[in-house]
């Protein structure tokens, strides 16, 4: 008989995190079903209609985009079509040893409201206010609890996870760039976006890691990204000690680590990392650096981030010509060399148009994963024929490890023009920037940041 979750099931389930399209929850009960698990539930926004109940997951255009893919546009709602994505598609891509898909649970709609009763005041307030658990789903994902080791006992055996949110990894290199943007071409992203989210308010400091650093498939800057992030945990980096929340926040921001929360984290991991007192952390940063280095997970994942080959600047014409609409983005050009350089998108088959957007969209899925590793001290030093293990020579410890990508989520198609609408607003605020136009953004690392770049 296919398992339900009920009201009386809700208890068992407690806070883990969320980001801006799910809620996580850990399993604490006794159902060896569920045991080792967490839970996935998609949120539905406070502000705008309720979402309408379809047959479907799907718009007739993501018909067309996803309609090569078995099973996909057939899934009867969106957390069946994102457990197929996951599987069919991301799976293959980043390597099946590092992915998992999960499995579909039956929930009743009682179980969510309480749910979603007992974590609200566990969740940062600005994510409750902009959305709560969809209580109208009929299914949750279940997925093995990627920050412990499966079959282990906590008691005997210790882990510690590290969730790292890397981010885009590459300069984009697309000629449909336009000449005003060309500061795309050689500072990232992540680092532009930051000024934005610092002049919104959204961050209080500006965090010093380079996502370049992280995927240079150079040791030290690999090591220099970790300790960056660890500096600046903002979203971006976790850490987990038997499953619980050592470090940085559960659904929002972490501020700068400072000497407090470094010392309590520094205490926290004696019981794992076995080095002289004020080097524990020091070890635990060599470690995941040199584990990253070693399992190749960086390179797979740049790989499927560089699928989008146009930027959102070119992929924006190829999704208004598969929509079949005419381009809003070439209506609000005026210069003939502009328009002249999207022509040949717009002139291009239908098929060709829909790969540009599928790659683009595969591509957005790969620059907002997570990776999850884990790590799990290990008796002896019997290890060289082990693949996913690792020695910490600076304490002669031995390990074994786990990566895995989280958080694959299949975009929606109609994200595109959002993308292209935050890719305008945050390249435009630079350029303010650096013409001295903004003077509200005063924060000492991003201008030595700048400099140093």
């Amino acid at each position: 008989m296919e398992t339900v979750l009920k009201e009386k099931d809700a208890a068992d389930w407690v806070y883990r995190g969320e980001g801006a399209a799910n809620l996580v929850l850990a399993y604490t009960g006794s159902s060896q079903t569920f045991i080792g698990k967490v839970m996935r539930i998609q949120k539905a926004p406070i502000n705008g209609s309720q979402r309408a109940r379809s047959p479907t997951a799907f718009s007739k255009y993501e018909y067309l985009l996803w309609g090569d893919i078995g099973n996909l546009v057939s899934s009867s709602d969106r957390d069946a079509a994102a457990q197929t994505f996951v599987q069919r598609v991301m799976s293959p891509l980043l390597g099946s040893k590092h992915v998992d898909a999960g499995k579909l649970i039956l929930v009743s709609r009682e179980f969510l409201e309480l749910v979603e009763k007992n974590v609200s005041s566990q969740r940062p307030s600005w994510r409750v206010n902009a959305g709560k658990i969809d209580t109208q789903r009929d299914y949750v994902l279940i997925l093995s609890d990627h920050s412990i080791f499966p079959n282990g006992s906590l008691e005997d055996e210790p882990c510690i996870s590290i969730e790292i949110k890397p981010k885009c990894g590459f300069l984009p290199f697309s000629r449909f760039i336009t000449h005003c943007n060309a500061v795309k071409r050689c500072m990232t992203r992540f680092r532009m976006h930051q000024a934005l989210k610092l002049h919104q308010e959204e961050i209080s400091e500006f965090s010093d890691y380079d996502p370049l650093d992280l995927f240079s498939g150079s040791k030290d800057r690999i090591l220099k990204a970790i300790k960056d992030l660890f500096s600046t945990p903002q979203n971006n980096f976790r850490v987990f000690l038997n499953g619980s929340l050592i470090f940085g926040a559960l659904g929002g921001s972490a501020e700068s680590t400072d000497v407090i929360v470094g010392e309590a984290f520094e205490d926290a991991l004696k019981s794992v990392i076995l080095a002289d007192d004020g080097l524990c952390t020091t070890s635990l940063l060599q470690l995941v650096t040199d584990t990253l280095y070693k399992s190749g997970v960086l390179d797979r994942l740049l790989e499927v981030q560089k699928l989008d080959s146009l930027d959102i600047e070119g992929a924006i014409h190829a999704y208004y010509d598969v929509i079949s609409e005419p381009c809003v983005v070439c209506g609000q050009l005026n210069e003939d060399e502009e328009l002249h350089r999207y022509a040949s998108l717009h002139s291009l088959p239908l098929d060709q148009s829909l790969k540009i957007v599928k790659n683009f969209l595969i591509a957005a899925t790969a620059k907002d994963c997570s990776l999850m590793i884990s790590f799990r001290p290990r008796e002896g030093e019997d290890w060289g024929s082990s693949n996913n293990t690792i020695c910490l020579e600076s304490t002669g410890q031995f390990f074994d490890y786990k990566v895995y990508f989280i958080d694959l989520d299949l975009k929606p198609m109609k994200k595109m023009e959002e993308y292209y609408e935050l890719d305008k607003k945050i390249v435009s605020l630079y350029r303010k920037i650096e013409k001295g136009k903004v003077g509200d953004i005063s924060n000492a690392k991003f201008y030595e940041s700048k400099v140093e770049k």
